[in-house]
């Protein structure tokens, strides 16, 4: 019946919650933050789409998602996303090292062990007991203000076990990753490089060491493992130079916006005109800010990959942080038109045409905005901005409703509650919007509960 909501629906909403905390605005991302970059999201699937098919998962079901932190650690807490910390990928130094992590957290995946301590926590099937999972699950990512957010009392301590894995499920990941890198042409020694660089954390204090090392005990015998596996195993013939390039590309995009721009600049020869090379200097230049060189460089890697949409994408972000909308929404349009479904690129797009503010380019912004939130909707800043272009075409019920559902991702959820309230005060009863309206009420009134409890 229309205003019900069913536990499956509720429970999906709740994991939306995690899966996009917080927005990454590039030119000021903050700590905790979700990282949400079209680029570095698709560098991040080509490194894993060998992997993950060779775990025997879907490519097109599996997210790679980063976290603006710089701890090294990652973690999965579904069947369908594994959480890089930027730290991590940087920290990295070749593609198969980060591919060794990405494999020990899908075959968490495909082993099923988040799906059975889930079993074993029978109240888990609940909706509200699940908003205090993801909690936990937030808590431990090193997000504690967005688990705050979305349930708050003494359960959440004891939950955040709940990502901590036991020695026996670590052997059983590491053979399984190993296995899938095998399969998928990935050196299997990399494993052990990475294990390498955690091997004196467990000897400092646990306010000194990093997450991963927390909640992946690594012990002797789980390293000589390895060690043999990966000195008897034969890999297949894989894709390095693929493997290389896309790697490049997010430690390039990452640690042009996340580190100084003198220092990132200091490591890249002024003649190095590498794509490589170009999207570094052009993302550091920008930040400096440094207007001239910039625009030279984001040029001149277009002129080098004129096909390619994230640097059309790019292109269009350096013009509308300078303040150029009109020239922005041109870019974007380009990058729009060779990637036409891609919803981050959608909503840079409508974030142009809004820029504008002409009765037009208000209008188009509106249906630019409706198609990338029906491809994503976990994007804050995208809803942030369908707010404005539904409040200009005087949809006062979808701005409150989009508002809302913003403040739940970001884990508001009273500011969420009182929007969601509002919008469905002003939309017509049953239809989609109101329906949405209610999820978060509800959302809201778990949260409250929660935290009272």
């Amino acid at each position: 019946m229309a205003g019900m909501t069913s536990t499956a629906h509720l429970t999906r909403f709740f994991a939306g919650l995690l899966v996009c905390l917080l927005a990454f605005a590039p030119s000021g991302a903050r700590a905790q933050s979700l990282i949400r970059d079209a680029e570095i999201e698709r560098s991040l699937k080509e490194l894993a789409r060998p992997l993950i098919t060779a775990a025997g998962l879907s490519p097109s079901r599996v997210r790679i998602m980063v976290i603006n932190d710089s701890s090294l650690n990652a973690f999965v807490i579904d069947s369908r996303h594994v959480f890089l910390h930027s730290g991590l990928i940087m920290r990295m130094k070749e593609p198969a090292q980060l591919q060794a992590v990405i494999a020990h957290e899908l075959a968490h995946i495909a082993n099923g062990h988040l799906t059975q301590r889930a079993l074993n926590l029978g109240a888990a099937r609940s909706a509200g007991m699940m908003g205090l999972l993801l909690s936990a699950a937030a808590a431990a990512a090193g997000a504690p203000d967005a688990a705050a957010g979305i349930a708050m009392g003494s359960q959440q301590s004891a939950l955040r076990v709940f990502l901590k894995h036991t020695r026996a499920e670590e052997a059983s990941a590491d053979q399984s990753a190993l296995r899938f890198m095998a399969a998928a042409g990935v050196d299997p020694n990399a494993m052990v490089e990475v294990l390498n660089i955690f091997r004196g954390q467990e000897a400092l204090s646990s306010g000194r060491r990093d997450p991963w090392a927390s909640s992946h005990p690594l012990t002797t015998d789980r390293l000589r493992a390895v060690r043999g596996y990966a000195a008897s195993a034969k890999p297949r013939e894989g894709n390095d130079a693929a493997s290389a390039y896309w790697f490049a590309r997010t430690q390039a995009k990452m640690q042009g916006f996340l580190r100084n721009p003198n220092s990132v600049l200091r490591r890249v020869k002024k003649s190095d005109t590498s794509e490589i090379a170009l999207l570094t200097k052009a993302v550091a230049y920008h930040r400096m800010p440094n207007r001239k060189l910039a625009y030279a460089n984001i040029d001149a890697l277009i002129a080098k990959r004129p096909k390619d949409p994230y640097y059309r994408e790019l292109k269009g972000q350096i013009l509308l942080e300078n303040g150029e909308a009109a020239a922005a929404a041109q870019a974007y349009a380009q990058a729009v038109n060779l990637a036409p479904d891609q919803p981050l690129i959608l909503a840079g797009y409508g974030r142009a045409l809004l820029a504008q503010n002409t009765a037009e380019s208000n209008r188009k912004a509106l249906q630019v905005l409706e198609k990338a939130r029906s491809r994503d909707s976990q994007d804050p800043r995208m809803l942030r901005d369908l707010a404005v272009a539904y409040a200009r075409a005087g949809n006062n019920g979808m701005a409150s409703l989009a508002t809302a559902e913003r403040y739940a991702l970001s884990g508001r959820m009273r500011d969420a509650g009182t929007h969601a309230t509002r919008a469905a005060g002003l939309l017509p009863r049953g239809t989609s919007g109101w329906n949405r309206a209610q999820d978060v009420i509800r959302a809201s009134e778990l949260a409250a509960k929660a935290k009272r409890n």
